[in-house]
């Protein structure tokens, strides 16, 4: 096989909630995290706009946080960028994923490839180990606004997760709110004053809790001190660490239920953790590591990458191992990412059929047999499904599409071949083909709107865990009613098929075939004992089938 590489310098772009981070992987310079026009290496993740006149300006970053006038450039030491490796919340669906690729086209990317926050974190601490060593890490990254845990075998340069979770509603964002609100009601209190009905006071408050979030990351105490508050009122209050604890303490509880979870599903021990990496900027956070090293008996979390640009600097090693020019710059990586959900189809039966499950490192590539489930069928519909639930009704419905021209056959006599294909950024393309003829159809998935949010996929995990043994009752319902269907349908075509049999033995089989079809119409919804029942009485008719 050739080298499918490209030429031309990459850059890793963290697009995060609350900051943005740019990073390139050079010859002579190794990783370089890249400063904005103010000189940051980080850039807040803010776009504004002027007065909507034909003059209207564009602000970005600290302009638009600040209302200064910013004219970004596209340019790397002169050099124009023109291809780029973007980084995601591991929970991103196929729609997100597919958003951030057109926004990159849009701003004139090439985005080479869509990699997740805590897997480029990995790279980012992976690839400056001993690479002979095998390493199990866990990678925390909570950020402004998500949270991300990730574990990842590191093997001979191979990085491979094992498993992903997280919680997209929940980041330093949420911790600047629990101090605002605190402030809120003693302003209300002490002050006489309703800050939450002034959007202006609102704004200053938020930035004074979130410059006072930051200062108790180094201090025990500090002040929140804003001038002019709202009327003239000036504000100044203490605020302990022990008091900005007390109000996120839930918060925190909730990343490590998320921690707990995601070794479950890795199926991986505490003891079997060997680092730590922390990512984001609110991994800062003195309590964060204090519940980790609690949670992992004592085992400190690594402090050897810059949290809020590990992401960054994990996607430009990615970028570099993409491009020819890069050779050298650092040592090649294969990255192995999961799928976040199980997919698969629904045929018929009303029950999720998995071609992919949860966790299946991508890219990747599934196939599955399924065959025709009645006498001629010419047309075959697939529902394509993604979730950890039983039944169909319960699963997101990512689209439809029908095989037709399928041969006259009896049922189960005609084959087709399910494929479904992820590739590396995670979108997925599902194929049916029909062998006899060849007859295929696909479904790009990337082109529905899935309109499923991070939060449903965080529910969808959640409640499959929850709902574990009443989807096996209910399976085991819809089974025994499939298995009925099939039984009246195959006594139909033995009665059909047997010459020999009396006519008054016949009349009294197909009457009781008639009786269990119309009871089986009109009882869709009934439980698992009555099919079974059913089922049983007609056992009984075989027997008047069967020779003396």
């Amino acid at each position: 096989m050739g080298d499918t590489r490209i030429s031309g310098e990459v850059i890793g772009i963290d697009l995060g909630t609350t900051f943005s981070c740019v990073a390139v992987a050079r010859k002579g310079h190794g990783v370089e995290i890249l400063a904005n026009d103010q000189g940051n290496r980080t850039t807040p993740s803010y776009v504004a706009f002027s007065a909507a006149t034909a003059s209207s300006e564009r602000f970005i970053g600290e302009a638009a946080k600040n209302q200064a006038t910013l004219n970004p450039r596209r340019t790397i030491f002169d050099k124009q960028v023109t291809k780029a490796v973007v980084t995601v919340p591991a929970y991103f669906n196929d729609s997100q994923r597919q958003a951030t690729k057109d926004a990159g086209t849009i701003a004139g990317l090439n985005v080479l490839r869509i990699i997740n926050e805590p897997t480029a974190g990995a790279l980012a601490y992976g690839v400056n180990q001993d690479p002979n060593t095998k390493r199990n890490i866990l990678v925390y990254d909570l950020g402004g606004g998500t949270f991300d845990v990730s574990v990842l075998e590191i093997d001979s340069g191979i990085f491979q997760v094992l498993a992903t979770g997280g919680d997209t509603h929940l980041g330093g964002g949420d911790f600047d709110q629990r101090v605002m609100d605190h402030f809120v009601q003693l302003i209300k209190k002490r002050y006489k004053k309703d800050v939450s009905k002034d959007p202006k006071a609102l704004g200053k408050l938020r930035r004074g809790c979130e410059r006072a979030k930051r200062v108790l990351s180094i201090q025990t105490e500090t002040r929140v001190e804003i001038d002019s508050l709202m009327d003239g009122t000036d504000l100044s209050e203490p605020l302990t660490r022990a008091k900005f604890e007390d109000l996120n303490l839930d918060l925190f509880e909730r990343t490590m239920r998320v921690v707990r979870s995601t070794l479950k599903d890795a199926k991986m021990e505490k003891r079997e953790i060997d680092e730590i990496v922390l990512v984001g900027g609110s991994t800062r956070i003195p309590m964060v590591r204090e519940m980790l090293k609690k949670e992992f008996d004592g085992k400190e979390p690594s402090k050897g990458i810059n949290p809020d640009e590990a992401v960054a600097y994990g996607a430009a090693i990615l970028g570099a191992n993409l491009t020819t020019d890069q050779v050298g710059v650092v040592v090649g990586v294969i990255l192995l990412d999961v799928t976040p959900l199980s997919l698969g189809v629904d045929v018929v039966g009303d029950l999720m059929s998995v071609v992919v499950p949860r966790n299946t490192p991508i890219p990747t590539k599934k196939t599955r047999e399924y065959k025709t489930v009645k006498d001629q069928q010419s047309i075959i519909y697939f529902l394509v499904l993604q979730g950890e639930r039983t039944l169909t009704k319960d699963c997101l419905q990512l689209g439809s599409f029908e095989i037709t021209g399928i041969p006259p056959a009896p049922r189960g006599a005609v084959p087709v071949e399910v494929t479904f294909e992820i590739d590396a950024d995670g979108i997925l393309t599902v194929t049916a083909k029909e062998e006899a003829t060849g007859n295929s159809q696909s479904l790009a998935i990337d082109k529905y709107k899935r309109n499923l949010s991070s939060r449903e996929i965080e529910r969808m995990i959640r409640e499959a865990r929850e709902m574990a043994e009443h989807d096996k009752k209910e399976k085991a319902r819809v089974d025994a009613r499939n298995q009925l269907e099939r039984a009246i349908y195959d006594l139909k075509k033995a009665v059909s098929e047997k010459l020999h049999m009396c006519d008054g033995d016949k009349t009294v089989v197909e009457a009781a075939l008639d009786e269990a079809s119309d009871w089986f119409d009109g009882n869709k919804n009934a439980c698992m004992q009555e099919y079974k029942d059913r089922r049983q009485k007609l056992k009984g008719l075989l027997k008047k089938l069967s020779p003396a």
